[in-house]
């Protein structure tokens, strides 16, 4: 049984990798947010079962450990994927204006009003 569970996992490991690697640039941000959410359900189980109640001191160990492990990647996913937005949005002419005038390439009050 372990044989075959250690077998699944790293087959499901390579054609994950496959198909992660066939993914366009454009479409990683959507992808890792849906990935943030899939560990946020995770994470939201992990608290349900400890909620519920758990027997032995090691399972309750491992689910306090997953939930910690839960929630980082939820956290630095989501900062992850705000700063790969940030990279998407337009430039505010008034900080440009201001930049290039700091910069004395243009008169002061030439720039967009």
């Amino acid at each position: 049984m372990l044989v075959t569970n250690l077998a699944i996992l790293v087959l499901a490991g390579f054609v994950g990798y496959y198909v992660i690697s066939k993914v366009p640039n454009t479409l990683h941000t959507p992808l890792m947010s849906g990935t943030n959410a899939i560990h946020g359900i995770v994470l939201l189980g992990g608290l349900v079962v400890l909620g519920l109640g758990v027997d032995g001191w090691l399972s309750k160990l491992l689910l306090v450990i997953a939930i910690a492990f839960g929630t980082i990647n939820v956290v630095g996913g989501f900062l992850v994927t705000d700063r790969m937005l940030e990279m998407f949005k337009g430039k505010d002419p008034k900080k440009v204006a201001a930049k290039v005038e700091a910069a004395g390439e243009i008169e002061p009050g030439a720039g967009p009003q």
